[in-house]
């Protein structure tokens, strides 16, 4: 069967800002390996008017049929062809709503609303915008060029090569051709745009809405930064003329790799000095630096198939937390990579239903709520790994070859194996295949025996399960001996068990030291438990040590093994703690466990969330300081809001102090600014909500617009709860309204009102964006299902039925449920 290869695509597009609609012209060239006479391609939502092939000076119509539910589009030549040829597509698109293809976007200007049209390709919707080989292996050159009216602007990959000036008062803008790249990762915009750059070797520019570019120094600044660091460590010059990063108010996804115009939503590329907290720049820097990572893995190497996406996000991932670190190590990102990016793929994938990092099939992979933990926070927590397995060198040594070997073409996982075993001269491929190629990670079960430790691996899940598994696993164990001493053990765990022989002098043992190893343990004996508890009291443990300690037993509770009262007990030996891990993941942990424990355990988990809380703001004090760490800057939010939640005086008195001031309009500082307003909505009344509606109508900064939706989900009030719910429905953009739910499932006081309202609001939810809605699911299940369990669980299984595309939501979203129910029945004390 003849090879048919996409070499370059020419596309002209008019697009009407004012009727959503665009005209396209695509000319594709096209090199065939033999004779063909239909061409199968993709298009979806396009109206094709004219289709026709040309060879040389020859040019013929062809018929052409399109299926909408394959989103085919086969052509159908009046004779057959071989070797080269261009196709010509003449056809009419929309300019829809829906965060696809290409899209419409609201800003404001003067107090008046416009529009704007940009692009979103990944994964499958190049097709809505013009016809196409939509493949990330279809790889082609692109010289585009758009018509636009004088007073807009036009964005695409490369550089502008001409402005022709048109009748009517338009301009034909035409850009240089691309690389050659996948369909997915090509960008055209037209809207109304304000530019700030930085000039160099390679331009980059900062684009966004009138009037609030200027809010883009502190991105423009890092991004030089990062794209300086990509390409001394991966040895490769970035190879366009120019970077843009586009600030988007409608965006379905919080930013996009498309080759030299990459997309972000606002608040993650403007900083706002008065309203951006230290968490905010922080999360900017780190989206900025997976967005330049990509430019480099999926762009200048994309995955031949898409089950191999995990070589674009995985990387992406890892030095999103990487590169920042590497030029603010204060920030501890690393820490922070334990806790927002390894623990969300422990949680994902410690359930029975969960799925490989290498989703096997060859289909296009959705990313969502089920797959993103696993692609993204597993990929990137594996390759840390890697990295402590290989070495720091060797890592870098094979990510280089890796590149070098496939730029401007695909790969596989077996490429980037081969590299690393190359560089390294260690069984990578063995390795690391076992962590890719099959879903869940390993618990390990230490025991001493002598002078011999005895370790046995099997799959960790929070519920009973049958399912098996097997890891070759790169060992680390750090060795307390008497005297105070203590030595580190390396191995390589390459069946169920192992056996480490030991000292006699060894007093206590940690398996992951260093947290390096994407599994948890379980300690059979409670003395070494105990005694790693004294260690840890004392900061003989690290910091990721320390968090690595009461995160597994905190797992171990969740799935049954152990109580609430071991885990509370075990926290005595954090009552000192003052570093940034340990003292979110235990905030976060008590949290969890106030939420979904029958009554007397809650009250244990708020007392000790109270006590500890306490004394750690005492310590650091409720108001920031200028000088102060960096990490405390963040951990005093979260610890503030819990603190009020569970009771606290002090909390409470300091937060309300803090609304008031924002009330009269009296500054608040950023870094206490969401806490400030979840207190005020917990005890300022209706006369709060006033102020958020009042508030979020009038303010233009998305980070404030943010604050105030977290805030509307933490009234304790019904009534007020339900006014929250209803403004969500009205008032709210849609790629933002899964915030008010998020908060909403972590107050008590809302929690139980949500599945009456799902129910009730079903038909509205539904028109959401697909990835919206879906985290409608994943949070109401799991929390506004607990007490009505048969209820929603019958419920779900006749919806599946009718909404396969859920089917993944929904069943990770029960299994939390049952986990969750498990917690809240047992009885008190029982194991």
């Amino acid at each position: 069967m003849a090879e048919l290869k996409p070499l370059h695509y020419r596309l002209h597009l008019e697009p009407d800002l004012k009727r959503f609609r665009f005209d396209g012209r695509a000319e594709i060239e096209i090199e065939s390996s033999g004779p063909v006479q239909t061409i199968p391609m993709n298009g979806l939502e396009l109206a094709i008017w004219n289709c026709r092939v040309a060879r040389g000076k020859d040019e013929m119509k062809c018929a052409f049929s399109m299926d909408p539910l394959k989103e085919s589009l086969t052509v159908h030549l009046p004779s057959e062809l071989n070797g080269r040829f261009v196709l010509k597509i003449e056809y009419t698109g929309e300019i829809n709503n829906r965060m696809a293809g290409f899209y419409r976007t609201r800003y404001v200007r003067e107090g008046v609303e416009k529009i704007a049209a940009v692009t979103q390709f990944e994964e499958n919707d190049a097709r809505r915008a013009f016809p196409c080989f939509d493949h990330p292996a279809r790889k082609a050159s692109f010289t585009v060029e758009i018509v636009v009216e004088n007073g807009l602007t036009a964005i695409s990959n490369n550089p502008v090569e001409e402005e022709v000036a048109l009748e009517n008062g338009r301009k034909l803008v035409r850009f240089q051709t691309t690389p050659i790249m996948s369909t997915y990762l090509l960008f055209f915009a037209v809207g109304e745009f304000d530019f700030i750059e930085d000039p160099g070797e390679v331009l980059i520019r900062l684009a966004a809405a009138p009037g609030i570019a200027r809010y883009g120094d502190f991105a423009l600044g890092f991004s030089r930064k990062a794209l300086a660091f990509s390409e001394e460590y991966y040895g490769i010059r970035y190879p366009l003329p120019k970077l843009d990063l586009i600030a988007v108010s409608d965006f379905s996804a919080g930013a996009m790799e498309n080759w030299g115009a990459i997309t972000f939503r606002e608040n993650l590329l403007l900083r706002d000095p008065e309203k951006t907290s230290k968490a905010g720049e922080e999360r900017i820097c780190e989206v900025i630096a997976h967005e330049i990572a990509h430019m480099w893995f999926g762009n200048l190497v994309t995955p031949k198939e898409w089950e191999y996406l995990w070589l674009n996000e995985s990387f992406a991932t890892y030095f999103g937390f990487g590169v920042v670190d590497h030029y603010y190590p204060e920030w501890e990102m690393w820490g922070r990579f334990l806790n927002n990016t390894t623990n969300v793929a422990f949680e994902r994938d410690g359930l029975i239903q969960t799925i490989p990092i290498e989703i096997p099939g060859g289909g296009h992979v959705l990313i969502n709520v089920s797959t993103a933990p696993i692609i993204y926070s597993k990929g990137g927590s594996i390759l840390r790994q890697i990295e402590g397995y290989v070495g720091s060198e060797s890592f870098k040594e094979g990510l280089r070859h890796y590149l070098e070997k496939h730029a401007y073409g695909t790969a596989t996982s077996h490429d980037l194996w081969d590299s690393f075993e190359k560089a390294s001269a260690k069984p990578v491929s063995t390795m690391i295949r076992s962590w890719v190629g099959q879903p869940g990670y390993p618990i390990l079960e230490v025991g001493r025996d002598g002078d011999v430790l005895n370790i046995h691996q099997e799959r960790f899940t929070f519920l009973p399960g049958t399912s098996k598994g097997e890891w070759m696993i790169p060992l680390t164990l750090k060795l307390f001996l008497k005297g105070g001493t203590g030595e580190t053990v390396h191995a390589l765990m390459e069946t169920s068990d192992i056996s480490i022989p030991i000292s006699e002098d060894v007093v206590a043992y940690l398996v992951n030291a260093g947290q390096t190893g994407f599994y948890r343990v379980r300690y059979k004996e409670q003395e070494n438990l105990r005694e790693l508890g004294r260690q840890a009291a004392e900061k003989a443990l690290s910091p990721e040590e320390r968090w690595g300690l009461q995160n597994d037993l905190y797992a171990l509770l969740k799935r049954g093994d152990t109580d609430p009262s071991l885990y509370l007990s075990f926290l005595e030996y954090y009552r000192e703690e003052d570093a940034f891990l340990p003292l979110v993941s235990i905030s976060d942990h008590l949290f969890h466990l106030f939420m979904v424990s029958s009554e007397e355990d809650r009250k244990r988990a708020s007392s000790a969330g109270k006590e500890l809380f306490e004394r750690v703001l005492a310590r650091i004090g409720y108001e920031p300081d200028s000088g102060e760490p960096h990490s405390i800057s963040i951990v005093r939010e979260q610890l503030l809001w819990h603190a009020a939640l569970y009771g606290s005086t002090e909390a409470l008195s300091f937060g309300g102090r803090s609304f008031g001031k924002l009330c009269e309009g009296k500054p608040v500082h950023p870094d206490i600014m969401r806490s400030t307003m979840q207190i005020g909505a917990l005890t300022g009344g209706n006369s709060a909500l006033e102020w958020f509606e009042r508030t979020f109508a009038a303010s233009g900064n998305e980070h404030e617009r943010i604050n105030i939706l977290m805030a509307l989900g933490c009234f304790k009030e019904e009534s007020l709860i339900r006014k929250g719910l209803q403004f969500l429905l009205e008032k709210v953009p849609d790629r933002n309204k899964f915030i008010v739910i998020g908060a909403m499932v972590a107050n008590p006081s809302a929690v139980g009102l949500l599945w009456d309202w799902y129910l009730s609001s079903r038909g509205r939810l539904e028109e959401l964006h697909p990835v919206h809605y879906e985290r409608f699911i994943a949070a109401i299940i799991p929390w506004g299902g607990l007490g009505r369990e048969e209820e929603v669980k019958a419920f779900f299984e006749d919806y599946m039925k009718s909404q396969e595309k859920f089917r993944d939501a929904i069943g990770l979203s029960l299994e939390r449920l049952e986990i969750h129910s498990r917690m809240r029945n047992r009885k008190a004390g029982s194991q």
